[in-house]
């Protein structure tokens, strides 16, 4: 850490599910409380199913919406025929954040072994907005958010972090 102050980002929270309500859904109860206890802001959560077109334009409604500048997706990252989320981010991905996968799958390793194989998490940029889709399991969103977001998303992470370049992310759109 360094002797920056803590810059609270604004998270929103999707739970892509065929199945469960807000009163079962664990994986965004975990990171809500995650994200909460590190001082974000939860900006929204909403819970839809298993469609790619209606994943994709909620996900693109925060990324317009100047008060959300982190959302972060559970669920529909496997490979069965219903799950498309990981479809739908890439959808609106301006950039992906090819890395965050690689990483999310190397810290899976060590819990699930090969089973990591069969998680497709992702991340991305649209809009100025950071979007990363997390599996639908309680353990894959702790180690999503405790593993990799919670420092990426800390300003005070040395050496780099997620937060020290949101000023940047759309500065492609200013020299137009």
């Amino acid at each position: 850490m360094s002797d920056r102050e803590f810059i609270p980002t604004r998270i929103a929270i999707l739970t892509v599910s065929d199945s469960r309500s807000l009163a079962e859904d664990k994986s965004g109860d975990t990171l809500v409380k995650r994200l909460e206890g590190a001082g974000h802001i939860l900006a929204a959560r909403d819970i839809i199913p298993d469609e790619r077109a209606d994943i994709s334009a909620q996900l693109r409604t925060w990324c317009d919406d100047p008060e959300i500048d982190v959302v972060i997706s559970t669920g529909g990252t496997g490979l069965t025929g219903r799950d498309v989320t990981v479809e739908a981010h890439r959808d609106i991905y301006e950039k992906e954040i090819e890395a965050f996968g690689t990483l999310f799958t190397m810290i899976s390793i060590k819990k699930i072994g090969t089973s990591a194989v069969q998680s497709r998490a992702t991340g991305g940029v649209c809009n100025g907005t950071y979007l990363f889709a997390l599996p639908g399991s309680p353990g894959a969103c702790k180690d999503g958010w405790d593993e990799i977001l919670q420092h990426q998303l800390d300003y005070r992470h040395m050496p780099c972090n997620f937060v020290e370049i949101f000023p940047r992310l759309t500065e492609s759109e200013r020299r137009k």
